[in-house]
């Protein structure tokens, strides 16, 4: 048995995974009416809150936890020079191979060696064309024009707002070198193929962190943000042992990297890379610096005004694809009741939804109680109330989109005060006042340990 299907022992599959998210409202195909917008996803009432909480669990990570990083959103659109600087107008390209048959087409480097060499289609056997690069970036205009001059990119990635910021971030923020600047938005590339549900996309969201030190203290840098963005996997209740480190090898490298490592992931279609962690050198300032005509060196006031180009440790990461993994790890499939169920066990400040207060039946005022409990909590918590169907029903259904706490009012809350609290992965239950449940709640969020 392959090591990829003995992980996840024929439970999490990608059909089943895209089949829950659309049927539950985590994802939903672009567009989905006239046919669907191929390398293009919408995100649903579900799929919204984890995204958000995602990030959010990220910005945290790296800004509130970290004194010398601070944030910055920066235009999708920049001037056309930038990516002329950057490399990627020259670079930023994918070797990309057609079926005169049956008109497939795919990236070169992405199918066996002998279909290059034998020109033979993988899917039909029929003749491939050359192998000819393709620019990845989309390229359209501004102004009501569309000549040389009104060309402009939809950017391919956040980094480079990072860079050409650099200065105006710390001046601003009154930063001394080390320091980093988060950036959380999206970013678009015109992908060959686009596959395996929400992994690889057209249009996407990036999380990546830029982090200026100096020159030659950058090995170290580096070897300190592979540890904490390790560590912070573990943070998020993930099985790790679906985690490694792949280095990249020579021809692996990009044009900017002196070193770089990708986590990657062991998703049902197999190891694929989650997030990257790269020495860029002094690559990016250096070729701003040369293109614009601008001195974007750091004044190092700590010693004795020495000038110098920053060198850049980046840490990026895909938000979608973070989502999907975060799918992937917390789906499994269990008997309750003798039927077998569906269930997300997201760690509990990831879950869309963070309690569910159910009444045990609609009638005799259980179903206004509840309701004030709900309103109580959702001060604090993403709260979904649901009073349809038999009890047992709803917890199943709460199972299925993750939710880790159900509370349920009862005859026993109108005289006591009392509810029933459940727990989503070991389906236990235990009598508490309504009033110590935010409390409660927060508590049992803060020692989350993933019991399977």
């Amino acid at each position: 048995m392959p090591e990829e299907e003995s992980v996840y022992n024929g439970k999490a599959t990608m059909e089943k995974i895209s089949s829950l998210a659309k049927r539950k409202g985590f994802v939903f195909q672009s567009s989905e009416i006239y046919g669907g917008q191929n390398g293009a996803w919408d995100y649903g009432p579900l799929g919204v809150e984890l995204k958000n909480k995602i990030a959010a669990a990220w910005w945290k990570e790296m800004t509130r936890l970290n004194d010398n990083i601070v944030g910055l959103d920066a235009a999708i659109l920049m001037h056309p020079r930038v990516w002329e600087a950057s490399g990627h107008v020259e670079n930023f390209t994918d070797p990309l191979v057609d079926c005169k048959k049956c008109k497939a087409r795919f990236r070169a480097d992405q199918i066996p060696p002998e279909n290059i060499e034998k020109k033979t289609c993988p899917e039909c056997g029929g003749e491939l064309t050359e192998t000819r690069n393709f620019n990845l970036m989309f390229k359209t205009s501004i102004g009501p024009v569309e000549d040389s001059s009104s060309v402009i990119y939809l950017r391919p990635e956040t980094a480079q707002g990072i860079y050409v910021n650099y200065k105006n971030v710390a001046q601003s923020a009154r930063l001394k070198i080390p320091f980093g600047i988060a950036q959380i938005g999206k970013a678009f590339r015109n992908e060959i193929v686009t596959k395996n549900f929400i992994f690889r996309t057209c249009e996407f969201e990036q999380m990546e962190m830029q982090f200026f030190v100096k020159p030659g203290s950058d090995e170290e840098w580096f070897d300190e943000w592979k540890k904490r963005r390790w560590a912070y996997y573990n943070k998020l209740g993930v099985k790790m042992e679906n985690f490694r480190w792949h280095k990249h090898g020579p021809d692996e490298l990009a044009h900017y990297a002196k070193d770089a490592y990708d986590i990657e992931y062991l998703f049902p279609m197999g190891w694929k890379e989650l997030e990257g962690v790269h020495n860029r050198s002094d690559y990016d300032i250096s070729r701003h610096a040369e293109y614009s005509k601008k001195d974007l060196q750091y004044i190092d006031q700590d010693d004795g005004n020495k000038k110098y180009t920053p060198f850049i440790i980046e840490t990026s990461a895909g938000l979608t694809r973070n989502l999907l993994m975060i799918l992937c790890d917390a789906y499994d499939e269990d008997e309750a009741n003798g039927e077998t169920r569906a269930v997300l066990r997201f760690h509990p400040a990831l879950a869309p939804i963070t309690a569910a207060v159910l009444p045990l039946v609609k009638k005799d005022g259980l179903a206004e109680i509840a309701q004030g409990i709900a309103a109580e909590l959702k001060e604090d918590f993403n709260v979904d109330y649901d009073q349809s169907g038999a009890i047992g029903r709803r917890y199943r259904r709460q199972d299925e989109i993750g939710t880790p706490f159900c509370v349920t009012a009862d005859y026993e809350t109108k005289e006591n005060g009392s509810v029933t609290l459940r727990f989503r992965d070991s389906m236990e239950q235990t009598r508490i006042h309504k009033n110590a449940l935010a409390e409660r709640l927060r508590k049992e969020i803060k020692e989350y340990k993933r019991i399977k």
